[in-house]
């Protein structure tokens, strides 16, 4: 072959293969960002339809609810007689005839951390319960009897969840037992005994019952967005309890003038008073909580507490100590 012709033919294949790199490069270019589209498309068409089959599904929770007619008295003897006999129908029947008090009871805990689908979710685990448990010869409605187990699960399901302070020992057991108290106490009245009722039953205080039953549930984040457009925060809507200086000034003023009564208290008084009325930034303690710290007995604090009082009557200065309490 010539050289010229050698030349043209080396010529051309430089100037086909060029255009041809170029061209595959921008062909790939563009098929990767095609893919590159079409994976984030797919990832919000997931993310989509995942919502959607959370909405959906809890649609046809809904729609379930309302279609199963709610049952009369004499529906939920018959119903509840053949459960005890191992009748899966009837309870199936029982459990879908009250779905719609699931959703009302769900409803009431919107706001606390848990989606409306969760609560749901949860609720149901009390209604079914309540279906195993509920014992027709008491001669009250069911409804009456699920309620508490649907809301005691609800409960339940949201500190689970949510709570960020761990209770003591000690306290989450008074709660277990006041939640079953008031269980039995419910199945035996047919109605939701009163807090003096559910008080004698677990043979605590009423205050001690409901300071307990206030412990145990769920925080509410400040953050958490409220009213339908959600820009405004839960904490925005409370007011700020912050003393302004001039009351700080005072405060400190008749702190001191407490703490300058109770030094010149007899040393056991003043022990004894510091404690019990949480001078000095502590919180107040109890009488047994006292004597257990002194090594004395609680009726002992309590005689002692009484002289040091009558002595700060004597001297003027109780109005000041009843203040500052």
């Amino acid at each position: 072959m010539p050289a010229s012709s050698k030349t043209n033919t080396t010529s051309r294949k430089r100037r086909g293969t060029e255009p041809a790199t170029a061209t595959n490069r921008r062909r790939f270019a563009r098929n990767h960002a095609d893919r590159a589209s079409a994976r984030r498309s797919a990832e919000e068409a997931a993310h989509h339809q995942v919502e959607d089959v959370t909405t959906d599904s809890l649609q046809l929770f809904f729609n379930a609810a309302r279609k199963y007619p709610l049952l009369t008295a004499a529906e939920e003897v018959e119903l509840a007689q053949r459960i005890e006999k191992g009748d899966v129908e009837a309870k199936d029947r029982m459990i879908n005839s009250n779905l719609r008090l699931v959703v009302s009871v769900a409803r009431k805990y919107q706001g606390h951390g848990l989606s409306l689908g969760d609560l749901v979710q949860e609720g149901m685990l009390g209604l079914i319960r309540a279906t195993e448990k509920f014992d027709w010869r008491r001669g009250f409605k069911f409804s009456t009897y699920a309620t508490l187990w649907i809301r005691q699960a609800i409960q339940r399901g949201l500190e689970n969840s949510s709570r960020t302070i761990r209770l003591p020992v000690h306290i989450a057991q008074r709660e277990r037992k006041i939640n079953r108290t008031e269980r039995e106490l419910a199945t035996k009245l047919g109605r939701e005994p009163t807090e003096q009722e559910l008080a004698d039953a677990v043979e605590l205080p009423v205050d001690q019952v409901i300071e307990i039953r206030k412990a145990a549930r769920p925080l509410t984040s400040l953050d958490q967005p409220v009213g339908d457009d959600g820009e405004t925060a839960f904490g925005d809507l409370l007011a700020s309890n912050a003393p302004n200086p001039e009351d700080e000034v005072v405060s400190d003023a008749g702190t001191n003038a407490v703490q300058e009564a109770v030094n010149r208290l007899p040393e056991r008084e003043r022990d004894v008073v510091e404690l019990r009325f949480g001078l000095g930034g502590r919180e107040p303690t109890p009488l047994r909580e006292t004597g257990r710290k002194l090594g004395i007995s609680a009726e002992r604090v309590r005689q002692i507490e009484e002289d040091a009082l009558e002595r700060l009557a004597e001297s003027g200065d109780l109005a000041a100590l009843r203040d500052a309490a």
